[in-house]
């Protein structure tokens, strides 16, 4: 896999932390342990387009009202969805 932003082959994998606007835009969170890419050349570290798109759409799927300003990763991932899939994706 290459960098996306130098396009160099040396990445590794990693976990930190971002923060995310909620879908209906009431309000930002802070995802702790989220899964991400560092390249060892330019020394971005970034989740992958893949991760943005789970995030997104788990954020679209579940009740975020029940979630707190901060939560890790894998606890958001396990939140119960209140649809199947992304219908407005296309």
């Amino acid at each position: 896999m290459e960098c996306e932003w130098c396009g160099e082959s040396n990445l590794t994998e990693m976990t930190n932390t971002v923060y995310w606007e909620l879908p209906d835009g009431t309000r930002a969170i802070e995802i702790k342990e989220t899964p991400a890419k560092s390249c060892l050349v330019c020394g971005m570290q970034y989740q992958t387009e893949e991760m943005i798109e789970e995030l997104e759409d788990q954020l679209y799927l579940i009740d975020t009202s029940k979630i707190d300003k901060v939560i890790s990763y894998e606890s958001l991932m396990s939140q119960p969805r209140l649809l199947k899939r992304n219908y407005f994706k296309f």
